[in-house]
């Protein structure tokens, strides 16, 4: 796979961040950022754990990524319905979660502050993006804007794309929450996704009306829905999904 290139930054522009990660071996490495930016982060293990404990403020989980078809992290529902959007995205094609720890110098001499973002996506393109999540009215802390700002100055110099995201769009969301349950490939049984393609091919229809037409809707919502999360037909998701929303053939 091709990978973001650091060829523009050289090491004496990215001295002074520095990356551990979980080595394939399950060791603890740390490197310099320049010789980091082509490892594969998307293949990474958490650097830190996803625990779980009465009391605590928000939900813990793991989500089962039809991208990669291994379960990544999540440590509340804010990450969760992220890594579900990095899910659905077509052009993603490799996710994980808490990938790296990146280290900057303290303003105190010989010390560090590190930061473990959210996410790591690898996209089609062999690009790289790194993401955390907050809502903006939980930014403003000092220590976490340094935190913030210092992640995005570092992929900026390796040439990954830095996102800060918040709360998602609500209407969205709750489509895409009802997708993901069809998202496991046990939902693509061959001939009714055949049926339905022909279908839709004819011209767009209603949901629940491309449904029937294509035999006992009972049987063939579900391989609807999983052909809705793979992209292979389209709705317009920015409206509640209905049995009146029109479906049509591809990607939007």
């Amino acid at each position: 796979m091709v990978v973001s290139t650091a060829a523009d930054c050289g090491p004496d522009l990215v001295v002074g961040f520095e990356v551990g990660f979980v080595t394939s071996s399950g060791d603890q490495a740390r490197v310099a950022l320049a010789d980091a930016w082509g490892l594969r982060f998307e293949d990474a293990a958490a650097v830190r754990r996803f625990v779980s404990y009465r009391g605590q403020r928000h939900l813990s989980g793991r989500w089962w990524s039809a991208t990669t078809g291994r379960h990544v992290g999540y440590e509340s529902w804010l990450e969760r319905d992220h890594v579900m959007t990095l899910d659905f995205d077509p052009n993603v094609v490799g996710i994980s979660s808490q990938p790296f720890w990146l280290f900057w110098p303290h303003e105190k001499p010989g010390r560090f502050r590190s930061h473990a973002p959210d996410y790591f996506a690898r996209l089609a393109d062999g690009s790289a993006m790194v993401m955390d999540c907050r809502p903006e009215n939980r930014r403003n802390k000092p220590r976490d804007i340094a935190a913030f700002e210092a992640t995005r100055q570092a992929c900026e110099l390796v040439g990954w794309e830095y996102q800060l995201v918040g709360v998602c769009d609500p209407v969205r969301t709750r489509n895409m929450r009802w997708l993901a349950g069809y998202r496991h490939p046990r939902y693509l049984i061959t001939e009714t996704a055949d049926r339905l393609r022909e279908v839709i091919a004819a011209g767009p229809l209603g949901l629940m009306e491309a449904a029937a037409s294509a035999g006992d809707p009972i049987a063939t919502l579900p391989v609807l829905y999983h052909l809705l999360w793979r992209h292979e037909v389209s709705t317009d998701l920015t409206v509640p999904l209905r049995a009146r929303s029109r479906i049509w053939e591809g990607a939007r």
